[in-house]
């Protein structure tokens, strides 16, 4: 390259003559403005070369001493030294004001796209720092975008009946994102996870992908067992991998219903949770409580020992063929005399030993099961009726079961039990 020659920028727009060096590495190219540009030789181009050997005189140099000090004889000479020279002496005496390093950065490197990466892959990675050392290390929390989509994710945990955000930020394609690093103490607060997700490319068009919310429960004590950390092709080190989207399908998880345990056992197929009746319950039904694993494992004992009693009165049944059935119902149920009704008592004292350390839902859900129970054993006797005693309280164990008559037993008639004899806190049922 000579001075002269007229060149573009290879990685920026512009361009323009070369008026000097600064060094081996720093190309001086006069722009049309009359300004001069510091460039590295790599990140220009020749375009155009001046066979006239153009040589820019310096422009003149501001000096502090008074002209009556300065000499005629010594303008000649500045002017016939290269332009080099005049640079580098320049340099010494005055910083340039056009340093390179504070240029803003205008280019910006594509992201890498892959084959196959079309289709929506995202996941939460935990990392052992030392899987060697398990009971004592600390863990490293990883999301990882496996797609050729930028995506903005917004990761929080549950504490109680609030959310609270970790982490929020937009992550590139096919790269892997530290959250935070964190030790066995906080665990607990990271059983319940929320994460939400949008999806698009930058620059290019691309196939619209819906918006994501997925909710993890994580199994806390997996962090103390070696052999569920796996190698994977993130990491170099074994891994805990939740898949929160794979190809394109959010992953999420399953929580079995104690009831529905019940009727699986039984053989029955339960009825799906969203049905409604569009005349008698034009209502959309409340959502199912989030439970801790010990509220669920609770639940299932309730609804085994159900199932165990009705086992029970099954066979006691085919012993002794003369004696009532309900009998055996249990300990709540009465047997009715003659044409009397039969009262059955759904308080949870009457149903339920020791309630120490269940929550309200549990509760609740030992109570409907009880209901479908003895509604299950009478449904095919006509004109049979049922008193089901549930208590004035709130209000909300009579309002499930009259949505479990609406939605699982919409033939039977019900009504509130006699008043001078139940109050308000009893329900009829009358099997039709």
């Amino acid at each position: 390259m000579q001075i002269g020659e007229k060149v573009r920028f290879l990685n920026e727009v512009g361009g323009g003559v070369i008026s000097g060096f600064q060094g081996k590495d720093i190309v001086l190219v006069e722009d049309e403005d009359g300004f001069d540009i510091p460039m590295l030789r790599s990140q220009v181009v020749v375009i155009e070369t001046n066979a006239n050997n153009f040589v820019r005189k310096p422009k003149p140099q501001t000096s502090a001493v008074a002209p009556e000090a300065s000499k005629p004889a010594a303008t000649p000479a500045i002017e016939r030294q290269s332009l080099k020279a005049a640079m580098n002496a320049d340099l010494d005496s005055e910083e340039l004001d056009t340093d390179p390093s504070d240029r803003p950065i205008t280019f910006q490197a594509k992201p890498k796209e892959r084959k196959g990466g079309e289709l929506l892959n995202v996941c939460l990675a935990f990392v052992p720092e030392d899987s060697r050392e398990l009971t004592s290390t600390r863990f490293q929390s990883y999301l990882i975008n496996d797609s050729n989509y930028f995506i903005s994710v917004v990761l929080a945990n549950n504490e109680g009946a609030a959310w609270h955000l970790r982490w929020q930020g937009t992550m590139e394609p096919n790269t892997k994102q530290l959250i935070e690093t964190f030790d066995r103490s906080i665990l607990n607060d990271l059983q319940r996870i929320g994460v939400q997700l949008i999806a698009w490319k930058q620059d290019k068009p691309f196939m619209l992908k819906p918006a994501v919310g997925v909710e993890l429960r994580l199994d806390t004590v997996k962090f103390y067992k070696l052999h569920v950390f796996q190698p994977s092709p993130f990491f170099r080190e074994p891994a805990l991998i939740y898949d929160l989207v794979r190809d394109d399908r959010p992953i999420r998880q399953v929580f079995v219903e104690a009831e529905e345990v019940l009727d699986a056992m039984r053989g029955e197929e339960p009825l799906p949770v969203d049905t409604v009746d569009s005349v008698d319950s034009p209502e959309v039904p409340a959502p199912v409580p989030q439970r801790s694993r010990a509220e669920e494992r609770e639940a299932l004992k309730a609804a085994k020992r159900a199932l165990k009693a009705e086992q029970q009165a099954k066979a006691a049944k085919k012993q002794q063929p003369t004696e009532d059935p309900n009998s055996h119902v249990s300990k709540s149920s009465q047997v009715p005399a003659d044409n009397a009704p039969l009262e059955v008592d759904l308080h949870i004292n009457a149903l339920l030993d020791n309630t120490a350390g269940l929550s309200p839902a549990v509760l609740l859900n030992t109570q409907l099961t009880e209901f479908r129970i003895i509604m299950d054993r009478n449904i095919r006797k006509k004109g049979q009726r049922i008193v089901f005693i549930h208590g004035k309280g709130d209000g909300v164990l009579r309002d499930a079961l009259i949505k479990e008559l609406r939605r699982r037993y919409r033939t039977c008639t019900y009504e509130d039990a006699d008043f001078q004899r139940y109050g308000y806190g009893a329900t009829m049922v009358t099997i039709r």
